[in-house]
């Protein structure tokens, strides 16, 4: 038995004499005697001195308890999930938010979690989750040749960009000789946001269908329509509700050679467009061009006969035309009377602005006479070449 205990034992049985005494002595007279009074004072002393004794003891055991206790904690989880450096995800990076997105999408949004609501944009849709934004990027990269090639920044509000229009020169001067100051002059681009949005429709048999792949459907549709979107505007955006494209004819890029003729392009006018574009650029230039102007492009020779066009022999690689990569899109303008049909530059300094994540939204009541679900995804999107130097364009003839 421990000493706790013990003393609890020893109080009880003060507690149950003293009781006794008390009762025994109150039988006989209501009033102790002097005597009586003294031996019941020593007996109610003795249990406070034991309450006194077991406050003392049930302190110490609390600290023995506490000093017992084991330095480390036990290894419950499996150790596969002990040893990381990867910051806990939140909002809608986590995993549930991924599969609360997909459990609204397959009931029409129906079933919302309270987890959605960390990602509600200002127009009432929900943020798609943080994976799904990247394997949508991953999309619009695949199908988008400027965002391949261009320079993307995540923007939250209106950006502004610097750009030094000119800088100040050099001069010899005479030995305490007065210095000449020249004045550095600088511009500035802003990256505003433009909405662009796609719908799609799903019949409700595939949406509840849980063998249908429903999240690679609706990705893959709206990657590559955002993609052609953006493509489209990226070259040929006159800036006002969309981007500024590398064609547009105040803000894109520069004319560098315009061809001799309305209707065909020759070596030398090649030859003359890539030396227009300043050397520094000339380092990382790309060529863009439409399909017809490419089947044009291969037929033409050097002076010795030779084919300027030189196909990849690796796979993933562009082909190359006089030594740098081409591109093809199928939003370049093709070859007519005074259109802009080749650019050639280091499409680097055309700045995509992406504003925000992009959000899902149902549309409940529109198709549901059809047996049909909509769904619509959004983005807010700029784009402008910071710099017009840095592509110089072919443009045919005005006939």
């Amino acid at each position: 038995m421990n000493k706790l205990m013990e003393l609890y034992e020893k109080r009880n049985k003060a507690v149950a004499d003293a009781r006794a005494f008390l009762d025994n002595k109150r039988n006989e007279s209501d009033v102790l005697s002097e005597e009586d009074n003294a031996i019941y004072t020593k007996m109610e002393n003795n249990i406070m001195s034991l309450t006194k004794e077991i406050e003392r003891e049930s302190r110490l055991t609390a600290i023995d308890a506490e000093m017992s206790k084991p330095t480390s904690s036990p290894i419950l989880s499996s150790p596969a999930k002990l040893q990381t450096n990867e910051n806990p995800k939140t909002g809608v990076a986590t995993a549930e938010y991924k599969d609360s997105m997909l459990n609204a999408l397959r009931s029409n949004f129906r079933r919302i979690n309270n987890i959605l609501q960390e990602g509600v944009d200002a127009d009432g849709g929900y943020l798609v989750p943080s994976e799904y934004d990247t394997r949508l990027i991953e999309g619009l990269t695949e199908e988008n040749i400027i965002r391949k090639l261009a320079t993307t920044i995540k923007t939250g509000a209106e950006r502004k960009i610097n750009i030094a229009a000119s800088t100040p020169a050099a001069a010899w001067i005479d030995e305490g000789g007065a210095l000449t100051f020249g004045d550095a002059k600088f511009e500035q681009i802003n990256l505003d946001a433009h909405k662009l949005h796609v719908a799609v429709k799903v019949t409700e048999e595939l949406l509840y269908d849980n063998v249908f792949n429903l999240e690679s459907y609706i990705l893959n549709k709206f990657a590559k329509a955002l993609a052609n979107a953006e493509e489209d505007a990226f070259l040929n955006g006159d800036g006002v509700g969309k981007p500024l494209g590398i064609f547009a004819a105040t803000g894109g890029g520069e004319i560098g050679v315009t061809a001799a003729s309305a209707t065909t392009i020759t070596a030398d006018e090649i030859i003359n467009l890539i030396y227009t574009l300043k050397r520094p650029y000339r380092k990382s230039a790309t060529f863009i061009i439409n399909d017809q102007t490419l089947a044009i492009l291969r037929k033409l020779k050097d002076g010795n006969g030779a084919y300027i066009w030189q196909p990849s022999y690796q796979v993933g690689e562009p082909d190359s035309l006089l030594g740098y990569p081409v591109y093809t899109s199928a939003y370049v303008p093709t070859v007519a009377a005074g259109k802009p049909v080749i650019a050639f530059g280091d499409f680097s300094y055309y700045n995509i602005g992406d504003r925000g994540p992009r959000s899902f939204a149902e549309l409940k009541e529109l198709f549901a006479g059809n047996g049909m679900v909509g769904f619509v995804a959004k983005e807010r999107v700029d784009g402008k070449l910071v710099l017009p130097e840095t592509v110089q364009i072919l443009k045919m003839k005005v006939s």
